[in-house]
């Protein structure tokens, strides 16, 4: 096993790739965690979906589509946040019609653009393996932005995520704290597409935070557990995907949502087994 993986690790491309999971890791343990406890998973969604869009345009223009997505994303984030702030319930319908017309720009750009466009299927799908240094640099500046972001304003996010009339009430900037967040998620998607791709982006920002939420309640402990759990998926899913010559974004996605039905299985059954405990002691 220990030379399987020195072998591994010998390849330029799969340094690339596990460094690629854990820089990813990192953003989605902390921006994921506050996407599931403000129950904005249906904004990330639209986000990630309109960010094809900027891809279109991108390769259309001739211009690096990663550059487009970060584009496309800033700007769909940011409409999306401020539909969801204003709008309330309402925003649902609205944010899957701009998620729609998002994914629509994309495809018609991209028909529009002359020559062979299979490598495109990679922001689709995700393409870990062939992560370049620049799509390194560009995770780590925003993994650390995103670290900088919690240490900075975490008592602020802790009131937002919970009790947005008592972050109100403490003078907390709810507003502009809501758009920074939702921009982050916004850079956020766009490293993540590199890994599993943008179909799938939404599972990685989502799953690792909810299996932590099952045990822990400490925003700062789920949030590292978050980040943790991602790294081993990315790094489990990654070389089974090796191993089987199987697409790696899918290989993630789908240890992760297995590890979360285990680990809402194993939940399902501490429960369980604590209710009959509880109801004898007080009995006796």
């Amino acid at each position: 096993m220990i030379q399987f993986l020195t072998t591994l690790w010998s390849y330029g491309f799969m340094r690339n790739a596990l460094l690629a999971g854990v820089l990813v890791s990192i953003a989605c343990g902390i921006i994921g965690t506050l996407v599931v406890l403000n129950r904005i998973v249906f904004i990330s969604g639209g986000i990630a979906h309109a960010a094809y869009g900027g891809v279109g345009i991108a390769y259309f223009l001739g211009a690096d589509p990663v550059l487009g997505a970060v584009g496309f994303s800033l700007l769909s984030s940011l409409a999306m946040g401020l539909v969801h702030r204003k709008e309330g319930q309402r925003a649902d319908t609205i944010i899957g019609v701009m998620w729609a017309i998002g994914m629509a720009i994309g495809i018609i750009f991209l028909s529009l653009s002359p020559g062979y466009k299979a490598d495109l299927m990679s922001y689709l799908f995700g393409s870990i393996l062939a992560v370049s240094t620049m799509d390194l640099w560009l995770m780590a500046g925003i993994a650390l932005l995103s670290l900088v972001f919690m240490l900075l304003f975490y008592r602020q996010l802790l009131a937002l995520s919970f009790d947005q009339t008592f972050a109100t009430v403490r003078n907390v900037p709810v507003g502009p704290l809501y758009l920074a967040m939702i921009t982050l998620i916004g850079l956020t998607v766009v490293i993540a597409m590199r890994v599993v791709g943008l179909i799938m982006v939404i599972a990685l920002l989502t799953i690792p935070p909810a299996i932590a939420n099952l045990y822990l309640k400490d925003m700062r402990a789920i949030m590292a557990l978050s980040a943790a759990l991602s790294m081993l998926f990315c790094t489990v899913g990654l070389i089974i995907s090796y191993v089987l010559n199987l697409p790696s974004g899918a290989v993630i996605i789908l240890v992760a949502g297995l590890a979360y039905v285990l680990a809402a299985l194993i939940r399902s059954l501490l429960l369980r087994r604590q209710v009959p405990e509880e109801g004898i002691a007080v009995i006796g």
